[in-house]
C-alpha cells in the first residue's frame, strides 16, 4: 500500500457468525485496507491487509483453501 492507514478511528464488527465464547478477530473497512484485530485485546496489535489481499484470503477461505 502506497499510504499508511490509521486504524485507530475504524469502526470495527465481529462476523455474525462468530460464537459466544469471547475468541473472535473483528474486522474494519479502510476504504483501500482492511483492518484486523483480536477482539479479547481491542487496545492490542493490529494487521492492516490491502483491500485486494483481504478480498482474495477470504475468497479462498469461502473456497476450502
Amino acid at each position: 500500500m502506497s499510504n499508511p492507514v490509521d486504524p485507530t478511528k475504524a469502526m470495527w464488527r465481529k462476523s455474525s457468525l462468530s460464537g459466544g465464547n469471547g475468541d473472535c478477530v473483528e474486522v474494519a473497512d479502510l476504504g483501500d485496507a482492511v483492518a484486523v484485530r483480536d477482539s479479547k485485546d481491542p487496545e492490542g496489535p493490529k494487521l492492516v491487509f490491502a483491500r485486494n489481499a483481504w478480498t482474495a484470503f477470504v475468497t479462498d477461505l469461502k473456497n476450502g483453501a
